[in-house]
C-alpha cells in the first residue's frame, strides 16, 4: 500500500507543472495588457468591422499585435510569425484580412488565426498566437 501512494504522489507531482508552454517552440507567451482608445485617430480603423491595425508599441507581444474587428468581438494575435523563431524578417504584415511573413511567405487570416498555405510535407505548423481582446466602451484592451 505504501508503494501505491508513493506511485500516486509522483504521478501528481509529474503531471502538474506551472509552465504555460504553447506548444509552440518558437514563441513565447508574454505577459502584457494594452489599452485601444477607438477615439483616437490611430485606432479608428476598428470602428469598422474587418478592418485590422498593427499595434508596435513595447512591450506588447513578442513583436507587436494585429487586432480586428471581427463584428461580434475583437480578435488579437501576435505579429511574429508562429513557424520559426524571431528575426529580422518575422513580423508580419498586414494584406487585406490577412498577415503575411516575408521570411517564407506564409499567409494567415486574423478572423481565425490559422495558416492559410499550409505546406504538405509532413512537418507541424503552426497557427497564429491568440490574445485576449475584450471591449469596455469605446476602448479595446488587448493581454496575455
Amino acid at each position: 500500500m505504501k508503494h501505491f501512494w508513493t506511485v500516486v504522489l509522483l504521478i501528481l507531482i509529474l503531471s502538474c507543472s506551472s509552465d504555460r508552454n504553447n506548444g509552440n517552440p518558437y514563441l513565447q507567451e508574454v505577459a502584457f495588457r494594452f489599452e485601444l482608445n477607438l477615439n483616437l485617430p490611430l485606432y479608428n480603423n476598428l470602428n469598422n468591422i474587418g478592418n485590422p491595425i498593427y499595434v508596435g508599441n513595447d512591450g506588447v507581444g513578442t513583436r507587436g499585435a494585429f487586432v480586428i474587428n471581427a463584428g461580434s468581438s475583437f480578435m488579437a494575435w501576435e505579429a511574429s510569425c508562429p513557424n520559426h523563431a524571431p528575426n529580422d524578417c518575422s513580423t508580419m504584415t498586414i494584406d487585406g484580412q490577412n498577415v503575411v511573413c516575408s521570411c517564407e511567405g506564409y499567409t494567415y487570416n486574423l478572423f481565425t488565426g490559422q495558416l492559410l498555405d499550409r505546406p504538405d510535407d509532413g512537418n507541424r505548423y503552426y497557427d497564429l498566437l491568440f490574445y485576449s481582446a475584450t471591449q469596455n466602451g469605446n476602448t479595446v484592451i488587448i493581454s496575455n
